[in-house]
């Protein structure tokens, strides 16, 4: 597995991925448009996760240039769940965001019925903060996330 800063050509990848999820009700989209904008924004960075040459996952970060050191996990997905590599990336997400560009904390929202993912979060050392209620709307329906989030003394003293 390599993980390396995405570009302009990897949209359409990211897109496709992100309406798959998205159509199965564990992940949110955007436009291409939208993710142009994030990629050049220096508060942003997406990473590609490749295994033999071939993409098989992002990740997109925000708030790079927080003056509180908060970096949100906006998005994470592989194209193939199940095994292993969504908690490799997330590993290396987590080095990234802690020893490489010093931040304090690390958080992120997933939906409450996405157990999968919540039980890998966990398993790294992210913790439950709490709900936010119906705050996302879906359709005809709002949606709850659960907030999740990791310090960074909590990282060193699990690594």
């Amino acid at each position: 597995m390599t993980l390396r800063s995405g570009t302009v050509e990897d949209l359409p990848y990211i897109v496709e991925l992100e309406r798959i999820f998205r159509d199965q009700g564990y992940l949110g989209g955007d436009e291409i448009k939208v993710h142009e904008q994030r990629l050049a924004d220096p508060d942003c960075w997406y990473g590609i996760v490749e295994t033999e040459r071939r993409r098989a996952g992002y990740a997109i970060l925000r708030g790079l240039t927080s003056p509180n050191r908060s970096v949100e996990l906006k998005r994470i997905a592989v194209a193939e769940p199940g095994r292993g590599l969504g908690r490799r990336l997330l590993e290396a997400i987590l080095e990234k965001v802690f020893d490489e560009l010093s931040a304090h904390r690390i958080w992120l929202d997933v939906f409450p019925h996405n157990s999968r993912a919540r039980h890998v979060y966990r398993s790294v050392g992210f913790v439950e903060e709490g709900v936010l209620r119906e705050c996302v709307k879906h359709g005809d329906i709002y949606r709850s996330l659960v907030l999740m989030s990791m310090l960074e003394s909590e990282y060193k003293r699990v690594r």
